[in-house]
């Protein structure tokens, strides 16, 4: 059984980060490498539900941590995150055809049936603030995918394979 988890905590994210970009920008000539504590915003209003957000802290608790940062009651970078969501239909369709011809005539019909279920398309972004300016510094758009009816255990590996894939391009390579 537990080799069973580790193999889809190893291949589930994989399966759900193949369709997402992320793109990132930044104030040109910040010095990220002094950049060391940081806390969450105060009052994020994410567009998610608790239990998303929840689930977002945790994974971005982790991965900060993982990178040398340590959370601070009088931080150097506040963190702010939004998402904007659509509900679609499943990219994946089963497809159908009619054709005929013969002369110089032809006729054809064909059409797309959706299979899979419905998808929500997310645009996800994460703001970090220098909290001595009050700047935004650093900020990470990534655009995925997920199934509308994802399990939990489900989001909280989408969440933070995203996170992950976010937090790559931080800090960036200057040129």
């Amino acid at each position: 059984m537990l080799k069973v988890k580790f193999i889809l905590v190893l291949i589930i994210p994989i399966l759900i980060s193949c369709g997402s970009t992320v793109a990132v920008d930044y104030e040109k000539g910040t010095d990220f490498s002094k950049y060391g504590s940081y806390n969450f915003y105060p009052s994020i209003d994410s567009g998610l539900s608790g239990l998303d957000n929840k689930r977002i802290l945790n994974a971005l608790d982790s991965l900060l941590q993982q990178k040398g940062f340590q959370k601070s009651e009088n931080p150097q970078l506040a963190i702010n995150f939004y998402a904007k969501e659509i509900l679609t239909n499943s990219r994946n369709t089963l497809g159908i055809g009619i054709g005929g011809g013969g002369g110089n005539v032809g006729v054809g019909v064909s059409g797309g049936i959706p299979i899979g279920g419905r998808e929500i398309e997310q645009q996800f972004t994460l703001d970090f603030i220098d909290t001595q300016n009050d700047a935004l510094v650093w900020q990470g758009v990534a655009e995925s995918r997920y199934k509308e009816k994802s399990t939990p255990q489900q989001k909280e590996i989408y969440y933070f394979s995203l996170l992950q894939k976010l937090l790559k391009k931080y800090p960036p390579t200057l040129k």
